[in-house]
């Protein structure tokens, strides 16, 4: 049997979380219930903290966000615990164009790939494929 991802989008947006939502469940063939979201860091880091016992998560990250932007919670994100950690991966999902912050996702040691909005959706599912 197949392990099917949960996910947890972390988007302040509400068009975007729909959007994004609905190109999962009918894209990735996943439930709703597979598809958890939050509005900041703040809001994600208390997800997280309810829900350690997940043998795989996919979190997709906006970095623009009111109360904690993604790169506090990247920052955050590092004091959890080590183990929990290594089912997770990390999609950073922007639309930015600044050269700057497009290299600090890149080189941050959590961040599994960079995608641009509107989410690549094949583009996606070919990622989360290959390194699952």
């Amino acid at each position: 049997m197949e392990l099917k991802p949960v996910f947890l989008l972390i988007e302040d947006n509400l068009i975007d979380q729909l959007v994004i939502k609905q190109l999962l469940t009918k894209m990735l063939d996943v439930t709703e219930t597979e598809v958890n979201i939050t509005n900041n860091g703040v809001e994600a880091l208390q997800w997280l903290s309810t829900h350690q016992n997940l043998q795989q998560l996919i979190i997709l990250l906006d970095i623009q966000m009111p109360v904690m932007n993604g790169f506090e919670f990247l920052n955050a994100y590092d004091k959890l615990n080590n183990e929990f950690k290594k089912v997770i991966q990390i999609y950073v999902l922007s639309s930015t164009l600044d050269q700057d912050e497009i290299q600090k996702i890149n080189e941050n040691n959590y961040v599994t790939g960079f995608l641009n909005k509107p989410l690549p959706i094949e583009e996606l599912k070919k990622t989360i494929y290959l390194n699952t």
